[in-house]
């Protein structure tokens, strides 16, 4: 099975099921956003036999029912899918800065709630009250979810603040942990092993499989952030534990 070229990106088969859209192989603002465009249009279209949508950071994967595909030429499932793409990106959609949900997420900056605040800090050669003002100055956008159920890769994050992962990661991070990993920045969903500087805690839930939908952040979401103080973050999880 080989990959085929499309305008603006690539499609190659995943096994019998699943095809993949490549835009690019670095994963950046612009290319993700029109990972999330393309992943719009496919929506808006509702195009049948299509089972799912997952995006990534430069790619969009497609989970079909290869039966529907099939077609009566003998070519592959694939190919019929991928024939039926290239007349739908035939204009290739616009990607849109402003699309996408806004959702605000409250965090408790430095001391027990971030440990490594203040090396961030000082790796951007700033001191923390500013490093925290850039962090919440951002607006992110949700580039994919991955790694574990919930946890939200977040580009937009402001260069000074960027830092390469610690050399030895951590067993336990501790739920909600706001965090710096190389350019993005995101938030552990739970307690999870993990390389990424800790600078802060939200106390709201990222992930809660009995709600609909189980994740609070969606890919392509837009997420702000705002500074709170550890009152503010008591009362906050007191009320969702109610």
């Amino acid at each position: 099975m080989s990959a085929s070229a499309e305008p603006g990106f690539t499609i190659e088969p995943l096994g019998e099921t699943t095809l993949l859209l490549r835009f690019g192989t670095q994963v950046d603002a612009a290319v993700n956003a029109r990972v999330h465009a393309a992943a719009a249009l496919l929506r808006k279209v509702e195009m049948p036999g299509l089972l799912d949508l997952i995006p990534a950071g430069a790619s969009l994967a497609l989970h079909y029912d290869a039966p529907f595909w099939a077609g009566s030429s003998g070519e592959p499932p694939w190919q019929h899918l991928a024939g039926t793409l290239r007349a739908v990106f035939a204009t290739p959609p616009t990607a849109s800065a402003d699309s996408g949900r806004v959702v605000e997420v409250p965090v408790c900056y430095g001391g027990e709630f971030g440990c490594d605040l203040d090396a961030v800090a000082s790796h951007a050669g700033i001191d923390a009250a500013c490093a925290i003002a850039r962090h919440c100055a951002g607006e992110y956008r949700v580039a994919m979810l991955g790694f574990a159920p919930g946890f939200p890769y977040l580009l937009g994050l402001d260069p000074t603040l960027h830092m390469p992962r610690r050399a030895q990661p951590r067993l336990r991070v501790p739920p909600g942990s706001v965090a710096i990993g190389g350019a993005q920045t995101g938030i552990y969903p739970r307690e999870l092993p993990g390389g990424w500087h800790l600078i802060g805690r939200t106390p709201v839930s990222l992930f809660d499989v009995e709600a609909r939908p189980p994740s609070l952040l969606a890919p392509g979401d837009r997420v702000r952030f705002r500074a709170i103080d550890a009152e503010e973050f008591e009362a906050i999880a007191e009320a969702n534990a109610r």
